[in-house]
């Protein structure tokens, strides 16, 4: 008599959340994560921004408040919420808000942001995230790169200056007066 096979058991499928459910659930959270929404898929992370990075929020900081931006009621702010499409929900380490979006509360893609890669950063995840930030309007990112000193500025997906040393990494067309040299970046 032949024997009966055993049931392979399937892995349960993964609950989507809807984004007011995320909103509800992750958007207030204040642990070591940082908690994005992908069509449905909480996306955690490890938030990385510790203490030994400090130095270049702090560095960032005092070059962007020498800008007409600053000027102009403009700020660079961490982790604002911001919507990448209708199933998307971001945020980037820094970016920047004009005086008129952070009176409006306005959600949409921040045309500069900046973000801080980290070695547990996966490699795929950042070029998606990438990809997806510039089909949703933004003009300059930065992908700063600690570990290297190096940052990375993209005014396209596939366009991108490599800045290390004493090269000058722009904010131009968003900022155009918003440069720092990426060894001003990383100095302590």
């Amino acid at each position: 008599m032949p024997q009966a096979e055993t049931p392979i058991e399937q892995p349960k499928p993964k609950r989507l959340l809807s984004l007011v459910e995320f909103r509800r659930k992750y958007s207030d959270r204040e642990d070591r994560y940082k908690y994005e929404f992908n069509n449905g898929i909480v996306e955690k992370s490890p938030s990385d921004m510790n203490p030994k990075q400090l130095f270049i929020v702090k560095n960032l900081n005092r070059r962007f408040i020498q800008t007409q931006a600053f000027a102009d009621g403009g700020e660079l702010i961490p982790e604002v919420e911001q919507m990448t499409s209708a199933v998307q929900l971001r945020r980037p380490d820094i970016s920047y808000w004009t005086a008129n979006k952070i009176k409006n509360a306005d959600e949409s893609i921040s045309e500069f942001a900046i973000e801080i890669i980290s070695p547990t950063d996966n490699y795929i995840k950042v070029g998606e995230k990438r990809r997806e930030y510039f089909r949703a309007g933004m003009k300059v990112l930065w992908q700063i790169i600690p570990e290297e000193q190096s940052v990375y500025v993209y005014t396209s997906p596939t366009q991108v200056t490599i800045c290390e040393g004493g090269t000058i990494c722009s904010a131009a067309p968003v900022i155009p007066d918003f440069e720092i040299a990426a060894e001003d970046i990383f100095a302590k």
